[in-house]
């Protein structure tokens, strides 16, 4: 069967689920009335997705691996700005573990899919017919 779509990754699932999560964090109790973090961690969440999307849809191997780099780098945004969060009393201690958690296991699958598309022969769904 393999891989057709982005939709089909499980790393861009795990993204999707991290999306909702962080969704009902912010929206709720002061977080909610901060605006400036609300926006910015949901900004960030979104990326996280987005661009392992947008890396898949570009059909390189050298492009997708620049998306999943940012994808990364947005995992560590998010997961400051949920401390930041919890500093602030905006969200319980439970909650700050159960997503930075899942931010671990999405960075480190994030790193993984780097690790395995630099070491591949394969160029990318871009290069399948060019030779």
């Amino acid at each position: 069967m393999g891989i057709k779509s982005f939709e089909d990754l499980e790393i861009w699932k795990k993204g999707m689920e991290l999306v909702g999560v962080v969704y009902d964090l912010t929206s709720k109790g002061a977080f909610i009335k901060d605006f400036a973090l609300k926006e910015q961690i949901r900004r960030a969440v979104i990326s996280i997705p987005s661009n392992i999307a947008e890396g898949f849809e570009r059909g390189s191997n050298t492009e997708f691996i620049q998306f999943l780099f940012i994808a990364k780098g947005s995992s560590g945004e998010v997961k400051t700005q949920l401390r930041i969060a919890f500093n602030r009393n905006y969200i319980t201690k439970p909650e700050l573990d159960s997503t930075v958690k899942l931010l671990i296991e999405i960075s480190s699958m994030i790193k993984g899919l780097i690790n395995y598309l630099s070491k591949t022969s394969i160029k990318g769904e871009k290069y399948r017919y060019k030779s």
